[in-house]
């Protein structure tokens, strides 16, 4: 087995968006399966706790990680497959996810588009289900290869294996430090339609004078959307929406609306509703204030900022004190999207 180049007391600063000051003990960036194996194999290493990062773009870390950071390098994107209804593209996981987005609009393959410009590495869109504009990774996914540290081999896993949920998988719950994502392949349809059930994108094809807009329109669209509502991270140390939506039965839906008029809400097809946790949070008046260094961003309440040198604790303080206002005014918790460590 061949020596394992990691190094100790690594600068996590600049693998995390959120651009928290944080080391890790001991730190491998991974380009192939090869080197997962020889860390299983490894006497020192295979005892140490693991956190795998990609893009940092769904974390926030708390503290000093005592373990090795498995930082997947890996790259690579490829037309694998077709049949009758699909085009299959595969990616590896350390791949930017715009970018690859970017790539199949230039391919001219539509069904990525609606997640143009999210942050992050493609290995980990499954993880998180990444969703925006009305699309989620679990509605264009076809399967995943990954490394199981538990058995020392690679396998295949399908969309039903995934246990796909709301800005959930299988791999943020029972196999959360088990499991590490090589690959994706997506299943994107020969007979694409375009996806605008969402107002704001409407009101930008609207603003452009496009009444039948290509797979590349919605996706610029999306990103010129995304750009106005929220902070670049390379400015302002962010993770993007930090709170998922939360989903309420409809007669506290119901309750909420007789309370407040104005209250964004959508039906989900279960007859539940899906609240709009920004609104939740501006109507709390946080929008725009701090807590020391860490902050609410001033044009979109969804968004939590590192305004300059805060620590992870201090971003916790702040979510939590937007939790405890939101819960007291409309009874409703929200939870976070970002992995503590």
């Amino acid at each position: 087995m061949f020596p394992i180049p990691f190094q100790r007391d690594f600068s996590l600063r600049q693998l995390n968006t959120f651009g928290i000051e944080a080391s890790a003990q001991a730190y491998l960036p991974v380009n192939d399966v090869d080197i997962l194996l020889a860390v299983r194999h490894d006497p020192q290493l295979s005892r140490l706790p693991r956190l795998v990062l990609g893009g940092g773009s769904n974390l926030l870390l708390t503290q000093d990680f005592p373990g090795l950071v498995l930082h997947l390098c890996s790259k690579g994107r490829q037309i694998v497959d077709e049949d009758e209804a699909y085009i299959y593209v595969k990616a590896a996981a350390g791949e930017n996810w715009h970018g690859f987005v970017q790539w199949t609009l230039d391919l001219g393959l539509g069904g990525l588009e609606n997640l143009s410009l999210i942050p992050g590495s493609v290995g980990a869109a499954p993880i998180q289900n990444i969703g925006a504009y009305g699309v989620e990774v679990k509605d264009r996914f076809h399967s995943l290869t990954a490394f199981d540290f538990i058995e020392g081999q690679t396998i295949t896993l399908d969309n039903a294996a995934c246990h796909f949920g709301y800005r959930d998988s299988i791999f943020k719950q029972q196999w959360r430090d088990r499991m590490v994502v090589l690959d994706v392949t997506f299943a994107l349809p020969k007979q694409w339609h375009a996806n605008m059930q969402y107002a704001d994108v409407m009101q930008e094809l609207a603003l452009r004078g496009i009444a039948t807009p290509t797979s590349r329109d919605i996706g610029d669209v999306v990103i010129a959307i995304r750009t106005r509502k929220l902070p670049d991270p390379a400015q302002i140390g962010n993770a993007g929406s930090f709170f998922k939506n939360p989903i309420v039965a409809a007669a506290q839906r119901d309750s909420l609306l007789a309370q407040h008029a104005q209250l964004v809400s959508y039906a989900q097809a279960d007859g539940s509703y899906k609240l709009a946790a920004g609104w939740l949070i501006d109507q709390c008046g946080w929008k725009g204030k701090s807590l020391g260094a860490a902050g609410v961003y001033d044009k979109q309440a969804l968004v939590l900022v590192n305004r300059g040198g805060a620590s992870g604790l201090e971003m916790v303080a702040l979510a939590q004190a937007i939790q405890a206002d939101v819960q007291a005014k409309f009874g409703v918790l929200l939870e976070p999207e970002p992995v503590f460590v």
